[in-house]
């Protein structure tokens, strides 16, 4: 930490709000149960839960849950899996528009050339699981022109059923999909692992990686691997970020000596290059649409904020931090997008939520008198123990909606008004979430809208 002419600039640096991959890999959950099981036995258990008929082998929780939602989206099993393509100006478009276009060589690096010497080809799709590039075996590319996996193609479960890039999409989380565990039977004679890419900046997923081949090329480290390159373009997206907060903090520290009165410096994710006048804080959470001019931020009040190369300047007008919010909209209809509106007689704000966030805020919103640290422990984990993971995740969620919640017990305040707006069907509540809470009410079909 330096100072120059009261103005602080804050070298403390934590993704704490984005769903970062800290936690070790288990593939176990994702892959298939036994890598030796035949594509025949896979079959009869694709027939036989198509049929409605019980069968001596079950398919994976991973997967049935995935077939029960595309036969729910009206999937055919004999269909096929054509889509119509994307232009070529429109494909450019995401390309360039995407932070994984920057980490292209470290997953060309990491997989293409794997994939190419095992038969088998990359794909990297976008949040839409729509395929932006694919590099691999030249005879496996001819080969995937077939089934409609090149660029511009939409793999999506609505599109073309169970596959590693759809299911990857809606379970938030590496899968591995195998012969006849593909819902659609034109792919039975393929295999894929598919590994979820977020941005480390606002935990907004990028995108899907994916390693797809013949079903004789199936090997169940795949999985693992396709997951660890993920992590690693994830790292270099941190690494990229880390160096234009550098960069930002070099034009804010000028002009933030001259300045009177509290101000701050963030980049457009809001992450804090520099302040002065007031405590560093690790990051400003800004509303979904922002530009210059006037708003409430719950955090610190009313600001104005002008534009800034890389970021924005922020100078605190008020000196109520506390906001005077009286309503929280709370919307989980759209399953991969969680957010957050919270308005008052000082405005409106929204944003994008992370799905631990997300979790959180709906476990509250279902029990307005409150939960200790141990109750939300076991809505969450399924473990009343696990109170400092808790704690730790509360702590950052008030100061993100500083005046909303309250602790002993845990709640939103009694002034607020809490509305959640759910998925019409409850099998889509917060799809990514095995949190004992949510699991229950996705069972039960409880539907609590309005609290």
């Amino acid at each position: 930490m330096w100072d120059d002419g009261g103005v602080t600039a804050c070298t403390r640096y934590w993704f704490r709000e984005c769903p970062v991959k800290t936690t070790s890999f288990n593939p176990a959950r994702f892959a298939p149960l036994d890598a030796s099981e035949s594509a025949r036995r896979l079959q009869e258990t694709w027939a036989a839960t198509l049929r409605g008929d019980r069968s001596p082998i079950a398919p994976r929780p991973v997967i049935g849950q995935s077939w029960q939602r595309v036969k729910r989206f009206g999937v055919q099993p004999e269909q096929g899996t054509g889509s119509v393509l994307l232009q070529a100006e429109e494909i450019e478009h995401r390309r360039t528009s995407t932070a994984l276009a920057d980490v292209m060589p470290v997953l060309s690096g990491g997989l293409g050339s794997v994939a190419d010497a095992s038969l088998q080809i990359m794909v990297v799709t976008d949040a839409e699981g729509r395929v932006l590039w694919r590099e691999g075996n030249a005879g496996v590319l001819r080969r995937a022109d077939t089934i409609c996996l090149e660029e511009g193609a939409a793999w999506s479960e609505d599109t073309t059923g169970t596959n590693a890039i759809g299911t990857a999409l809606t379970a938030g989380a590496a899968v591995q999909v195998h012969s006849a565990e593909h819902f659609v039977r034109t792919l039975h004679n393929w295999t894929c692992a598919a590994a979820p890419v977020h941005d480390p900046r606002d935990g907004r997923l990028l995108g899907i990686i994916d390693v797809s081949g013949p079903d004789s090329t199936f090997h169940p480290a795949t999985l693992a691997l396709v997951d660890s390159v993920s992590r690693l373009a994830e790292s270099e997206l941190r690494t990229r970020h880390l160096g234009s907060i550098e960069r930002l903090r070099a034009v804010a520290a000028p002009i933030l000596c001259r300045l009177g009165g509290r101000a701050l410096v963030v980049d457009t994710h809001g992450w804090l290059a520099a302040v002065t006048g007031m405590p560093p804080i690790d990051r400003v959470p800004l509303p979904n649409s922002f530009g210059a001019g006037r708003y409430w931020l719950p955090p610190l009040g009313t600001c104005v904020a002008e534009p800034l190369p890389g970021g924005w300047l922020l100078r605190v007008t008020e000196a109520d931090t506390s906001g005077c919010a009286s309503r929280v909209v709370l919307d989980l209809g759209e399953p991969r997008r969680p957010s957050a509106t919270v308005a008052g007689a000082a405005g409106s704000w929204a944003q994008d939520l992370s799905p631990r966030h997300a979790e959180l805020l709906y476990v509250l919103a279902l029990h307005r008198r409150g939960r200790s640290a141990a109750e939300l422990a076991l809505d969450l984990f399924g473990d009343p123990t696990r109170t400092v993971t808790v704690r730790a995740e509360l702590s950052r969620l008030r100061r993100r909606f500083t005046g909303l919640l309250d602790h002993r017990p845990y709640r939103f305040r009694e002034e607020v008004e809490v509305e959640v707006i759910l998925p019409d069907d409850p099998v889509d509540l917060l799809p990514q979430s095995t949190a004992p809470a949510v699991v229950g009410a996705r069972v039960s079909g409880r539907h609590e809208g309005r609290q």
